[in-house]
């Protein structure tokens, strides 16, 4: 699984022009599954997430975590953050897992989060998506279960 977080002041994803999910203070997540991921490694990463302290206290240290900020997620599938680009100039994506696996992962892990934090929107699984967003910091991570989770 591998996840683009975005800290933000806000976010909003639309679908055919109509707003799906957005939400105020919290944490734009681009979420990718792969063929090998699993929901153990969803728990996993999910955890992960929820417990990183990106947020400054009021020293202005980054020291806080979403839950304490009562910070909000946006959770956005996308597939294309497992592209292969090695080889030729046309992105590979035989590395992303079946949408049918991808799918399950990406509910799975929203209804995860939801265990953390009181707002969680999401997007809409496949579709053509509009994500529009006003960056914090800027603060953005890239996690990759391989490397949080590699004994999985």
């Amino acid at each position: 699984m591998r996840i683009v977080l975005q800290r933000v002041a806000h976010a909003a994803v639309t679908v055919d022009g109509q707003e799906t999910g957005s939400i105020g203070k919290g944490f734009l997540l681009l979420l990718g599954v792969s063929d090998t991921d699993t929901e153990e490694i969803a728990d996993k990463m999910v955890d992960k997430i929820c417990r990183l302290r990106i947020f400054p206290d009021e020293n202005g240290k980054t020291n806080l975590s979403l839950s304490q900020v009562e910070g909000e997620l946006l959770v956005v599938s996308q597939f294309t953050l497992y592209a292969d680009c090695r080889k030729g100039n046309r992105p590979s994506f035989a590395g992303a897992g079946s949408p049918q696996l991808a799918e399950h992962l990406y509910e799975y892990a929203a209804a995860r989060f939801g265990t953390y934090v009181k707002r969680v929107q999401t997007g809409r699984f496949g579709a053509d998506m509009k994500v529009l967003l006003l960056n914090d910091g800027p603060f953005t991570l890239v996690l990759d279960s391989d490397t949080i989770c590699p004994a999985i």
